[in-house]
């Protein structure tokens, strides 16, 4: 992985962080996020809200997506944990830092230098900041998906899930940070928005033009997206998902170790709200009465970053992951018998 964005200094400390990120979060005790007084949102030559442009999200890696207990309903961080958190961040940057100047690559080029935003959780309802509960329908679901973060034993594809198998994330955990890979960009023309994610290598297509939505028959790994503008907020509801994908997965910090099961129920709701000339407040609800027992809503900014390059994504080389992941299993499993 490259180097992509310049981490936040810390030797500027609490009162640099909290001036970058105003008015977004401007402090413990802030208030929603607005558009910057004075100023003007600027238009696409057709007249629609223009949100275009690079918005990488590698500076969200240090904020989890369920809240730590011990933050209770507390969106903010104090300026304490602020400092702490800033610590780990700072030697996390370091390691990336090191292995660049070294002309090595190593584990701390797994983990793309970050910044800390002083959010307690990127989910901000329920209150207390966590998933909520899955129903028994959820469970047994969760239950039967297999995936390369959680299996021990594996003897086929289905023993894997869909970003294993190099297929795609899915929906909304394509819209989350990882530890790299980070790079969202949005492209516009009359009618449409696309939304090009680095990691998986995919392209979302939405239609802002009022069209209806596909028979709902037809179902699809990404759902079926329609965009309509409130404003000058760009509102994506999202349905007609195949249900083969999870909701979010381990790769996202703060994510719960095991399958978050979706359904074909699954309905996305996001909304995308530009501040100023670098910010985009976005925002996405997941309701899906099948598997989750309540709706739960995720919001954090998006910082532009136009020199942002992503670089291919690969998946796994050769499509040899899986294979390997059996073989060896089977192997082992043999191993084990024969002792």
């Amino acid at each position: 992985m490259m180097q992509r964005i310049i981490s936040l200094g810390f030797a500027a400390g609490l009162a640099c962080a909290l001036q970058l990120l105003s008015p977004v979060f401007a402090t413990a005790n802030a208030q929603a996020p607005a558009p910057d007084p004075g100023w003007k949102h600027p238009m696409t030559p057709w007249g629609e809200p223009d949100l275009r442009g690079g918005w990488p999200i590698a500076h969200m890696i240090s904020t989890p997506l369920e809240r730590p207990p011990e933050y209770g309903t507390r969106r903010f961080m104090n300026e304490e944990e602020l400092a702490r958190v800033e610590a780990s961040v700072e030697a996390r940057n370091t390691r990336y830092e090191e292995e660049t100047e070294n002309n090595k690559m190593g584990g701390g080029h797994w983990a793309e230098p970050t910044e800390v935003v002083g959010l307690t959780s990127m989910i901000v309802d329920p209150p207390n900041g966590r998933l909520p509960e899955m129903t028994e329908t959820g469970k047994a679901m969760a239950a039967a998906m297999g995936s390369g973060w959680v299996n021990t034993v594996f003897d086929s594809i289905d023993d894997f899930d869909s970003w294993d198998r190099c297929i795609t994330r899915g929906l909304p955990v394509s819209m989350l940070p990882r530890n790299y890979n980070n790079g969202i960009a949005i492209f516009q023309s009359p009618g449409w928005v696309a939304i090009t994610l680095e990691m998986a290598h995919e392209t979302r297509l939405i239609p802002t033009d009022g069209r209806a939505p596909l028979d709902p028959s037809i179902k699809q790994w990404l759902g079926e997206s329609r965009g309509r503008w409130e404003g000058n907020t760009l509102v994506v509801e999202t349905t007609n998902f195949n249900g083969g994908t999870s909701l979010t997965n381990p790769g996202v910090p703060g994510s719960p170790r095991g399958p978050t099961p979706s359904s074909p129920n699954t309905r996305l709701i996001e909304r995308f709200t530009r501040l100023n000339d670098d910010t985009i407040d976005y925002q996405f609800t997941v309701e899906d009465p099948l598997t989750l027992t309540r709706p739960y809503t995720v919001n954090y900014p998006w910082r532009r970053d136009d020199e942002y390059v992503a670089y291919e994504y690969a998946c796994h080389e050769g499509n040899t992951a899986v294979r390997n992941y059996i073989e060896t299993s089977r192997a082992e499993r043999a191993r084990q018998a024969s002792q």
